[in-house]
């Protein structure tokens, strides 16, 4: 039991101006966390019970399925990031860590950087902890504070600079093992977020540059997300937009026939797909030409005119850094300007300067079609998919629409705004090969271990919590992470008989299992109602005014408009059977 005298919660009546969402203004008029910087939250008393019942309850679920606590230092070796897989792609949302006389003599580089994640510690580590089969399969996890360089923070905790994440990573044999691995974590994370109290939908998505051969984002569909996620109710299909495809170009499509001879006509001025749209070539007969720098090459991609690049795609052409090219690279390559730019063979003036020309599949639903000449004010038309074009490879490079089919059952996709909390990835041998992490197997012969990774935004999913559980007059706490599950309101905290029931009430709660906050301010019980429904604990008790008198105290469910009157004489009973019910019912 603890009183509110006895603690801080420091509720406020109005939002501060820089809280845009509700959760983030929530946050802060509930009093669980104060701003530092941009991106930067200290944990106020109620926030930091929280954020400890949420990990618990990580714990619990990790556990559950074999995974090992331990803590990594925060503070790394920039050597450990410079000799894995990613440092090029990963320095840029890192902080380094720089002392008194840092750099004399040395590099340009940092001593020390501050961790975003952990693959390039943990690995090394099992590298010189395991080295037999036997020792096989292992997973080890943490629960602990992230760093990283956001440029833009926004959004309370969802978005911050720093952060408490629960990571794992496991080490397996073999990829049938590993995928076994992956799975129970998989049965980890749902059955965690369910317990928070969270509808989350595990989706299909881009592995970024953790690598690795797929994975899976959890994500918690608000209006406020910034992820869009793609799904169809009917099959169940769902992924992120970043890895999400349709069934808009058919299997069994046959590619189209020539219709006649490119031919090449003049277009001054018009060097967008919405002017040629203009002068008579509809959008979806348009090949859309773009061209960009992989690990330093340029390389093409074409796709329809009306439709978008999803540029997270083209991770699945092997580069480790991707970009558009600037006006300044094109023109020698290609020999025209942005806007008069095409594939067609022939027509390129340094051809053998690129790294391939890759085009997504739904340019064969043109078939015949319009494209740049590669010279200034020229398109051509007439222009083939299978004649004309110089394709390298097809693939899936375009950005799915609401109500194309689903790729499993035909029926119209959905997209909707979601907010991701969690994301589990299949690393593969990408970092055990890299840093020499090896097992040797029952013949004396060696193997890399194939990895998986598995990430929870704690903090966030504290945020998430309250951005799917609020209404108008304040948060609505799920019972198993509430702040305290129980508020005792004493309406009259100088009458000895209202706290002495208050208090019997509190041990009642507390007795069933319950966390109780009695709040004993002397306050009007106007401005305790508030700040009940404002903080949002599951269940309230109310002592005082009339009803004590009446030999009965109140009893209301946050959830719920009623309010039950119960005699005194029965309390200990109805609030042990509220109690048992709530927490079996969480």
């Amino acid at each position: 039991m603890k009183y509110w005298s006895q603690t801080y919660i420091p509720t406020l009546k109005e939002s501060p101006a820089d809280a845009e969402i509700a959760s983030h203004k929530l946050l802060l008029r509930a009093g669980l966390v104060r701003k530092l910087g941009g991106g930067l939250y200290t944990f106020m008393p109620a926030g930091l019970r929280v954020m400890q019942k949420i990990s618990q309850l990580c714990r619990e679920e990790m556990d559950r399925e074999g995974a090992i606590e331990l803590a990594m230092p925060f503070i790394h070796p920039v050597d450990n990031w410079v000799d894995g897989p990613r440092w090029s792609a990963a320095r840029e949302i890192m902080y380094r860590v720089d002392h008194a006389g840092a750099g004399k003599g040395r590099s340009k580089e940092p001593e020390f950087v501050l961790g975003p994640t952990h693959e390039e510690v943990i690995t090394p580590l099992v590298k010189s902890e395991i080295t037999s089969y036997r020792d096989l399969p292992k997973n080890f996890y943490q629960i602990g504070t992230k760093f990283r360089n956001e440029i833009r923070p926004r959004y309370g905790l969802m978005r911050a600079r720093e952060f408490v994440m629960k990571d794992a990573y496991s080490f397996d044999a073999t990829d049938e093992a590993a995928s076994a691995s992956y799975h129970k974590m998989k049965r980890a994370y749902l059955a965690f977020f369910t317990r928070c109290g969270l509808k989350t939908i595990a989706v299909e998505a881009d592995t970024g540059v953790m690598g690795g051969s797929f994975s899976h984002e959890f994500m918690v569909p608000a209006p406020v997300g910034d992820d869009d996620i793609v799904y169809c109710d009917e099959s169940g299909y769902s992924a992120n937009r970043e890895k999400a495809t349709s069934g808009l170009v058919p299997a069994d499509l046959a590619d189209a026939a020539p219709v006649g001879a490119t031919e090449e006509f003049a277009t001054p001025g018009i060097v967008t797909i919405a002017a040629l749209a203009a002068a008579g070539v509809p959008a979806d007969q348009q090949f859309k030409t773009l061209v960009y720098m992989g690990d330093g090459k340029p390389f093409l991609v074409i796709l329809r005119g009306c439709d978008d690049l999803e540029e997270a795609k083209l991770g699945a052409l092997g580069f480790q850094l991707w970009r558009p090219a600037t006006p300044e690279e094109i023109e020698p390559v290609m020999g025209a300007k942005p806007g008069s730019l095409g594939a067609v063979k022939g027509t390129i003036k340094n051809p053998e300067a690129l790294a391939g020309i890759f085009a997504d599949q739904a340019i064969r639903l043109i078939g015949n079609g319009t494209t740049g000449a590669n010279k200034d004010g020229f398109h051509l038309r007439h222009v083939n998919v299978t004649r004309d074009l110089a394709i390298t490879k097809f693939g899936d490079f375009r950005t799915v629409r609401a109500g194309e089919p689903d790729p499993k059952s035909g029926q119209p996709l959905k997209i909707a705004r979601a907010i991701e909390v969690g994301h589990i990835f299949k690393l593969g041998t990408k970092y055990s090969e890299k840093f020499g992490a090896v097992y040797t197997d029952d013949q004396k012969q060696s193997h890399p271990m194939v990895m998986g990774c598995y990430g929870i935004g704690i903090s966030r999913t504290l945020q998430a919590v309250i951005e799917q559980s609020n209404d108008a007059d304040g948060i609505v706490w799920p019972w198993q992470v509430a702040p305290w599950q129980v508020l005792v309101v004493n309406l009259d905290p100088q009458d000895a008989a209202a706290s002495d029931l208050c208090k019997k009430l509190a041990l009642a709660a507390e007795a069933a299992g319950a966390d109780v906050l009695v709040d004993d301010r002397a306050e009007r019980p106007g401005v305790k109602f508030k700040d009940a429904d404002l903080i949002g604990l599951p269940l309230r008790l109310t002592v005082g005014g009339k009803g004590l008198k009446e030999g009965i105290f109140e009893m209301k469910w946050r959830t719920s408009k009623d309010v039950r009157k119960i005699p005194i004489a029965d309390a200990e009973t109805t609030i042990a059977q509220a109690v048992r019910e709530a927490a079996s019912k969480a």
